[in-house]
């Protein structure tokens, strides 16, 4: 007794016996295992551009009358091979700004940086796992009977496990100032950037230079990525370098020291401040850092001691690794929230649903309509980028990106047959919908399963 094939499976294989299989598998195959490919109906023709001749015309009717293109999410939990390519360019710039390479000079490695975490602020106690010398500790010793003003225990005893669900949860929500941590989030973005500009300011007067005379001796460039914790806030990891004036094309001047961008760093974090809005409705609340500001200077090669310093791979490792991640590792949802009534059957946690609850009641308010919370509920207020950088740091996704496409054109004209020199290809595409048929996702799992690359 033979059994039934499943619908996807016998699809693929009558997919299999039609003329045009090859072309119509090429077309998946080449998006390395994307997971919701954006579907483009049209044709487009290769011109010589010193002839104006005809090389190639080629429609959508090639791939089964529709062109698939990758989806290019960032965020591992929509598409992990697309997110893949993203976290391997984010890698590629952030070493680069710190070993060269991709248009950076190799003596960059010789400039002062720092690879710095600025952390958020406490709003409340938390369930948390500590661990000293590989030993796990208690997770907040108090004295026995000890209480919040709401009557419930002010410590715990427990050495929570690694996958403890109540990590990151408030000992007692009633204590914990969800209002201030929805403003933080709101405001992340903005005090960063108040961070950079004192940073500026800080390194100067220790170099006893007026902001006007450090800029033409001088540059700040930074990378920086935003990691949640499992108590729903954002750390900000970045490399921090000082260059010349002219970026890492120019060598820094000679007080630019590692220690004094460090304990410029550490100053700065400790001291700035915004003042958020609506206090006559929740009290005056300033904005501000953590007071755990941990800073690093930046190896070139090898391994790191300790704590201390901390290899250039290692760090672009791990900042190319959070920049494919988001609220979804704090236990929020992947997608905005359009009505109040959606929040009663979001699959979260009762820590997560009280901050998107916060950022809603927070967005309805006229004091706070200018921040969008509703908008960004879902990312618990923080609607900042997950990973920036300042504009000399190093190259760009961009020019990365066009450098793989260049490749990746070469290699096909060479595939077809065509003239090495100059072409131009002329088309017109229009957006035709996304996604797969059931056999075509079967045929995208196994390339994903195999650890297919986007091909050409």
């Amino acid at each position: 007794m033979t059994m039934a094939l499943p619908k996807s499976a016998a699809a693929l294989v009558a997919r299999a016996s039609e003329p045009e299989f090859a072309a119509w598998r090429r077309n998946i195959v080449r998006l390395g295992g994307c997971t919701n490919p954006i579907h483009l109906v049209g044709a487009a023709t290769v011109y010589d551009t010193t002839t104006g001749a005809v090389l190639l015309s080629y429609g959508s009717d090639v791939y089964g009358g529709r062109l698939l293109t990758a989806c290019g999410n960032r965020r591992a939990v929509v598409c992990p091979a697309c997110s893949g390519l993203y976290r391997a360019d984010t890698y590629q710039l952030v070493r680069a700004g710190l070993v060269g390479g991709k248009s950076v000079p190799e003596a960059v490695s010789g400039h002062p940086r720092v690879f710095a975490t600025l952390t958020a602020p406490g709003f409340g106690p938390v369930h948390t796992r500590r661990e000293h010398d590989g030993r796990v500790r208690v997770c907040r010793p108090r004295r026995a009977g000890e209480c919040c003003p709401h009557g419930r225990p002010a410590g715990c005893r427990e050495r929570h496990a690694a996958d403890d669900p109540r990590l990151g949860e408030p000992l007692c929500p009633r204590c914990y100032d969800y209002a201030g941590a929805v403003l933080w989030h709101a405001f992340a973005g903005r005090l960063w950037h108040r961070f950079g500009l004192e940073l500026r300011r800080e390194v100067a007067r220790r170099a006893g230079l007026s902001r006007t005379e450090f800029g033409e001796v001088a540059r700040l460039s930074y990378a920086k990525v935003a990691e949640y914790q499992r108590r729903g806030l954002v750390h900000f990891h970045a490399v921090i370098r000082l260059d010349g004036p002219d970026g890492p094309d120019s060598a820094p001047p000679g007080w630019a020291t590692v220690p004094l961008l460090a304990d410029a760093v550490r100053s700065v974090a400790g001291r700035v401040r915004l003042t958020a809005p609506g206090a006559e409705v929740l009290g005056p609340r300033v904005l501000r850092f953590g007071t755990q500001v941990d800073v690093r200077p930046v190896t070139s090669s090898g391994r790191a001691t300790g704590e201390r310093p901390a290899p250039a791979a290692a760090v672009a490792g791990y900042i190319a690794k959070y920049a494919t991640k988001g609220a979804e590792t704090a236990g929020a949802v992947d997608g905005r929230i359009h009505r109040a009534r959606d929040m009663v059957m979001l699959p979260v946690r009762a820590h997560v649903l009280r901050m998107i609850s916060t950022c809603w009641w927070l967005g309805g308010l006229p004091e706070f309509a200018s921040l969008g919370l509703r908008s960004w509920a879902h990312m618990l207020g923080y609607g900042g980028h997950f990973s920036t950088k300042s504009r000399r740091y190093s190259t760009t996704l961009t020019a990365l990106r066009q450098a793989r496409a260049d490749h990746r054109a070469e290699q096909q004209r060479a595939l077809l047959g065509l003239p090495e020199h100059s072409t131009v290809t002329v088309g017109r595409w229009r957006y035709a919908g996304r996604g797969y048929s059931p056999e075509a996702a079967l045929l995208a799992a196994a390339v994903r399963e195999g650890g297919g690359r986007h091909g050409a």
